[in-house]
């Protein structure tokens, strides 16, 4: 969940236009980072770029990179070090797999607006319940439902709207709408950078990398 540039710098044309896709916030000050972390897979390109544009149309201000939540934002009760070793010990006992993603939907409370998934779905759903326990443990307000957020946070007003708009544009989409979940991505939450990378797994593999630092200092 790693910002993909800067809001003056982000633009949509052509390809990733000139989105500098290469940029991340990482090793933020101390007293900047919050108790806030997910769990998360980056979708890949090509189709990571036509979602970032899309989520840049409907939410101007938005440059996160695509991706699929495997645990929503949530506080930990542990060190972000003894949650990133627990991801670490279960991510190789998830095999890669495949997600398909296929129409555009409105979750009715929240009105956030979302590509919705079709296979793949049990797999992160076994990952999700495996993922969420100890330190990660936290009662989420939503049942877990895997998607791909394309705007949220918005005005009951803007809702109809930009749905229209994101069903126009997810129609025009000429990738293919399948991709293989390989890694898991352990993000932290900052007051003024955006979600950060701190660890990286690839799933059926016992390879896990640090990206980013951990630190045990956060503002609540």
């Amino acid at each position: 969940m790693v910002r993909t540039g800067t809001g003056s710098g982000a633009q949509s044309a052509g390809g990733r236009g000139n989105i500098k896709a290469n940029i991340m916030y990482k090793d933020p000050a101390a007293w900047d980072r919050t108790n806030s972390f997910a769990l998360v897979s980056y979708i890949p390109e090509p189709l990571a770029g036509f979602l970032d544009r899309m989520r840049q149309e409907l939410v101007p201000d938005c440059f996160l990179r695509a991706h699929v939540t495997i645990l929503p934002p949530r506080p930990i009760s542990s060190s972000p070090g003894a949650a990133w070793d627990l991801i670490r010990w279960l991510a190789p006992q998830f095999a890669p797999f495949d997600v398909e993603l296929t129409n555009i939907e409105v979750f009715p409370v929240s009105d956030v607006i979302y590509v919705n998934i079709a296979s793949g779905t049990e797999q992160l759903m076994k990952m999700h319940g495996a993922m969420n326990a100890d330190g990660l443990r936290f009662p989420e307000p939503f049942a877990y439902h895997p998607h791909v957020t394309l705007a949220q946070k918005l005005q009951p007003d803007q809702v109809d709207e930009l749905t229209r708009v994101a069903r126009a544009r997810w129609a025009q989409c000429s990738y293919s709408k399948t991709f293989r979940v390989e890694q898991a991505v352990f993000v932290q939450n900052t007051r003024n950078f955006g979600w950060i990378d701190l660890g990286e797994c690839r799933l059926g593999h016992d390879d896990a990398k640090l990206v980013g630092e951990f630190t045990d200092q956060v503002v609540l």
